[in-house]
């Protein structure tokens, strides 16, 4: 029981950097299934508090082919409170933490519409193509109606 509680644990070593470059190959990598992303930080309370629904949400949806991958704002020395962040939520892996070159061309090329604040989530369906996105903190209802359409 305890190895299988480890193994779940994110680290801040498994927060993998994401940038401009490797953003589409993270959406790319889970191809054939459904994939919801959320932007989020230690800092930002709507975050924190949305978070349980988005685990809980995704739990309820993986086996009907959800991905679900956060991506944290946090700056790198915050590497460390992020993990532990999704690690008491119990957020499954895959967990990246943003690195781009430019804040501003990377919050543009996910969305033009997008001023980068947090929380932020966007869905994509199974051939990879972005069909809604959320800004603010999302109401849960709406985006698993939105859920459900694709899966």
């Amino acid at each position: 029981m305890i190895a299988a509680a480890m193994a779940a644990s994110v680290f801040a070593a498994d927060l993998k950097p994401v940038d401009e470059v490797s953003y589409p190959k993270v959406v790319a990598a889970a191809k054939g299934k459904v994939v919801l992303v959320n932007f989020w930080a230690t800092y930002c309370v709507p975050c924190r508090k949305e978070m349980p629904q988005l685990v809980a949400l995704a739990a309820k949806y993986k086996a009907k082919g959800l991905e679900f991958v956060t991506i944290s704002a946090d700056e790198p020395e915050q590497a460390k409170d992020a993990a532990t962040f999704l690690d008491k939520a119990g957020v499954p892996a895959p967990a990246y933490i943003r690195k781009a070159k430019d804040d501003d061309k990377f919050v543009v090329g996910l969305d033009a519409k997008w001023n980068g604040a947090l929380p932020a989530s966007f869905l994509y369906d199974r051939t990879g193509k972005k069909v809604r996105a959320f800004f603010g903190e999302v109401k849960i209802a709406e985006l698993e109606a939105a859920l459900q359409k694709l899966l």
